[in-house]
């Protein structure tokens, strides 16, 4: 056994943070499939936040110009994801009271996982393989910005398009 080098604790490594998304997700996929109210004016906050942080992560550390490229081509990416995310998002309509309310779609949080899985391996894994890490964890800053920009966008111009069917509709049947 010269020469090789033993991890103990090697398949905790993995099986920690496994089960702790196991756990993470779990509780979110209950709350997620309850209807909460949708405020319209609330939607920005998380883009912002966001925003910020990759913004302070990318000022701390500036990305090489190989990552800066990585990351634009992951905002796209993750903008289109995001845009398909807030597609599955349920958004309901009270036709009497017109409050606003959604609940998140069984395959919104699997999306949620593939991704998780993607960035967990790439980081984990890639690092054997001679990715760049850092390069990795900006690109996957710069996805989750768009998809949580988009996703937002998305569920902002759809609900509003389902408020105004549906004042549209009460107006006509006074």
């Amino acid at each position: 056994m010269q020469g090789q080098v033993v991890q103990p604790n090697g398949i905790l490594h993995y099986l920690i943070p496994i089960a702790l998304f196991g756990v993470i997700f779990a509780l979110r996929a209950r709350r997620m499939s309850q209807m909460r109210p949708l405020k319209l004016e609330m939607l920005w906050v998380v883009p912002a936040i966001y925003l910020v942080l990759v913004g302070a992560n990318f000022a701390v550390r500036p990305p090489t110009p190989a990552a800066w490229i990585a990351s634009a081509v992951a905002l796209m990416i993750g903008a289109a994801f995001g845009w398909q995310r807030g597609r599955l998002m349920h958004i309901h309509v009270d036709p009497e009271t017109h409050a606003l309310n959604q609940k998140g779609s069984p395959w919104a949080i699997l999306f949620l996982l593939a991704i998780f899985a993607i960035k967990y391996l790439a980081q984990g894994e890639g690092k054997a393989l001679g990715f760049d890490v850092m390069l990795v964890t900006d690109a996957a800053l710069a996805f989750a910005l768009g998809m949580f920009a988009t996703t937002r966008l998305e569920m902002f111009l759809r609900a509003k398009r389902l408020l105004a069917e549906t004042r549209a509709g009460a107006m006509s049947r006074s």
